[in-house]
């Protein structure tokens, strides 16, 4: 259960996807979420998991949705199968991105987190664990698709192919790397719309400039992948981690880098940390050089003003944060953020490209395992 707050209304604050967010208006509906998770064991190798979750979604609705649905096979010690829907292992902590309990921060880094649209995939997954001297190696091949609604479009993945690797070593030091592949498709009738009317033979006609940038917006089956590297260290009375990652599209979906460090140190039940991250676009993938002579091409201007402005998210963050282990299961905390957007970042606005500006979103949680 969470509230956020922010210190002005230029923008709402909300996890990526979510329609609706927090301003100066404190919310509940950013954070707040409830999971059950149920495992049942046939024999010594097969099992099966479900999980249902229940937080904001792309549509921002609070229906329970099913997360996780999948059977295992433990076919040897070190070799597992698995098919069905699972998590997506896009992340560091993609397993327990939602289970708030799991995590020092109150919320992962957005900078990072908030890159890829989607949580889950339907498919199988193959991972292999073994020894080698003092490490613990698990590789992971993955295939399969994903959908997700993204303040209130679908997105969907296909084609998914993926591995993800991790070295646990002596001395509480984790390692890991991620690659996927994937086919994107947005559905969203108002690109559909600006893309068709850019693809008009009568504007071809006046030139080949208005085709080719219905082409770089154009946003079905187009080449995605998304890789990261990570790295945590969790010994005595320190910890911390690091990921940095990156997005590349051949649509209008912006090519991006994240990354953040997270510092923190146990004092008993106390756990004080510090985030420092930054989200950067480095390609934007598409330019806006339609002539605008008519008001007719200005109105087309503007909407392409419009799509492409929703991609401007590059922003930086720094924020403080406090977990305290009241009880066994049990923990509260609150997060300070001063977030420094180039324009509009990750924040919700009433048109794209407003600038929001700096803005302070403050944090307060309980999360509970049972």
């Amino acid at each position: 259960m969470g509230l956020v707050q922010t210190s002005n209304d230029n923008g709402k604050y909300a996890l990526y996807g979510q329609p609706r967010g927090a301003d100066k208006s404190a919310t509940g509906e950013v954070d707040s979420k409830l999971g059950l998770q149920v495992t049942a064991r046939a024999n010594a190798m097969f099992s099966g998991t479900v999980q249902v979750l229940t937080k904001q979604d792309g549509k921002g609705k609070f229906t329970p949705g099913l997360e996780w649905a999948f059977v295992k096979a433990q076919v040897s010690p070190n070799l597992a199968l698995r098919l069905g829907r699972m998590g997506g292992p896009f992340f560091a902590v993609s397993d327990f991105r939602d289970v708030g309990f799991a995590n020092t921060w109150l919320r992962p880094p957005q900078d990072v987190y908030g890159q890829v649209p989607v949580s889950h995939f339907d498919g199988a997954d193959l991972s292999y664990q073994t020894t080698l001297g003092s490490a613990t190696v698990t590789a992971q091949l993955y295939g399969g698709k994903s959908s997700n609604y993204v303040t209130g479009n679908k997105v969907e993945l296909d084609k998914v192919m993926g591995i993800n690797a991790t070295v646990e070593l002596d001395g509480g030091l984790t390692l890991r790397f991620g690659h996927v592949n994937s086919k994107l498709t947005v559905h969203s009738n108002t690109l559909a719309g600006i893309v068709g009317a850019l693809r008009n033979p009568a504007l071809a006609a006046l030139s080949p400039t208005f085709a080719a940038l219905g082409n770089q917006l154009d946003g079905t089956d187009k080449k995605a992948t998304f890789t990261g590297i990570g790295a945590s260290y969790d010994q005595g009375d320190w910890l911390a981690n690091f990921e940095y990652t990156q997005r590349r599209t051949d649509s209008y979906v912006s090519d991006t880098n994240g990354w953040y460090v997270t510092v923190g140190h146990r004092f008993g039940k106390f756990t004080p940390y510090l985030t420092m991250s930054e989200l950067k676009v480095t390609d934007a993938n598409a330019v806006n050089n339609i002539p605008a002579p008519t008001p007719q091409l200005a109105g087309l201007k503007a909407g392409v003003n419009l799509v492409l402005g929703g991609q401007a998210i590059s922003q930086k963050t720094g924020a403080l944060g406090l977990r305290w282990d009241a009880y066994r299961n049990i923990a509260f905390k609150a997060q300070f953020e001063r977030i420094s957007p180039k324009t509009q970042g990750l924040f919700l606005v009433p048109i794209n490209g407003t600038m929001v500006g700096k803005t302070n979103v403050y944090s307060i949680a309980v999360d509970t395992v049972f």
